[in-house]
């Protein structure tokens, strides 16, 4: 049997590659220790997830480690010996880094290195999946001329089209600190495959959602809006007319590739791993879509006055993804997002 290591195991992406995993006969160990709650108060509480995976997957073994404590992520990789590592934890928040700026570059940049570190100790042969941002993009992307339609932005320059490859710049582009300890973790990643060898890869993701997500107002964007949507709860756009738009993928389809990732690794590769143009929404649309769905009118107000380093616009080309894994495709459509973030939140709700 092999034996995979998730960290962030229980959040969105970490508990959607450790239920896949299981179900294609991994044995897995998931390392959590519910940082997310600290960084955001009780409705960012991932234990339920914890609890769901303890029930619902056979002989899963949770380990309450800290990222950051290298001297434990040194013993517990090479105790348990791992075939593969997918490295999912983090500060995952644009906004609250600001405020917390040592927990945020503790856990991204230096939480990463340790893993990568106590993973090329124990061996150079085995995947090591790294969960990274789009962030590390910065606002570079807001430099492309935009086109101005009724309900959102899009790219005005052809070339484009597709959205945003894996060849934009990173540097000379305001990120965040978030987006900055990132950055770091990314490059670190991507420096242990080219220097050492291993197989490595760095996922940008786009906005990564479904219906495990503890959506809170700092991270987790359309799990937030649905969340307000259903408790008639204010929501506040921060500028770009509410046209600023993402792309969303599923968490189903981030854990898909991944193992494909990992069935075919390949040395220092990056991706940007979001839902593509045929799964963008802007914000006035998201408002649309979940209205239509839920029969409730969505509660808003606007501040004129845009986060810091924030998109406009922003989807990924997924044509190297797709031209080096063509296995693998988008399977969840927006309106598939959509209806299953409702649903969850109902049950939760009752």
């Amino acid at each position: 049997m092999k034996v995979l290591i998730v960290t962030g195991s229980s959040g969105l992406i970490g508990s959607e590659v450790c239920v896949h995993f299981a179900s294609l006969g991994w044995k897995i160990h998931g390392i959590d220790n519910n940082q997310r709650a600290v960084f955001f108060g009780s409705a960012g509480d991932t234990r339920w997830n914890q609890h769901r995976l303890e029930s619902s997957i056979r002989d899963y073994v949770h380990h309450e480690i800290d990222i950051r404590d290298r001297e434990n992520i040194l013993k517990i990789i090479q105790k348990i010996k791992p075939d593969a590592i997918v490295h999912t934890a983090a500060q995952p928040s644009h906004d609250k880094a600001a405020s917390i700026p040592f927990d945020d570059f503790d856990t991204n940049a230096a939480g990463t290195f340790n893993l990568l570190e106590a993973t090329r100790r124990y061996s150079t042969q085995i995947p090591f999946v790294h969960m990274s941002t789009n962030k590390v993009y910065g606002d570079a992307p807001n430099e492309i001329p935009l086109v101005e339609l009724e309900r959102r932005w899009d790219y005005a320059d052809e070339k484009y089209k597709n959205g945003i490859p894996e060849s934009f710049r990173i540097d000379r582009t305001k990120h965040s600190l978030f987006g900055a300890s990132k950055v770091s973790g990314d490059i670190s990643v991507q420096e242990y495959g080219r220097y050492f060898n291993m197989p490595t890869a760095c996922l940008r993701g786009g906005c990564l959602t479904g219906p495990n997500h503890s959506g809170v107002e700092l991270h987790g964007f359309l799990s937030y809006l649905i969340k307000c949507n259903l408790e008639q709860k204010e929501y506040t756009v921060f500028g770009y007319k509410g046209k600023q738009v993402r792309d969303n993928i599923h968490s189903y389809d981030v854990a898909r590739f991944i193992e494909e990732f990992i069935k075919a690794p390949r040395i220092a590769e990056v991706y940007n791993i979001g839902g593509g143009k045929n799964n963008t929404c802007s914000i006035l649309e998201a408002f649309d879509m979940i209205s239509r769905i839920s029969g409730i009118p969505m509660k808003w107000k606007y501040l004129d006055e845009n986060r810091i380093g924030d998109h406009i616009c922003y989807y990924s080309d997924l044509s190297k993804m797709k031209n080096h894994y063509p296995e693998w495709d988008i399977t969840r459509n927006l309106e598939d997002i959509f209806k299953e973030i409702y649903q969850a939140w109902t049950v939760k709700k009752q």
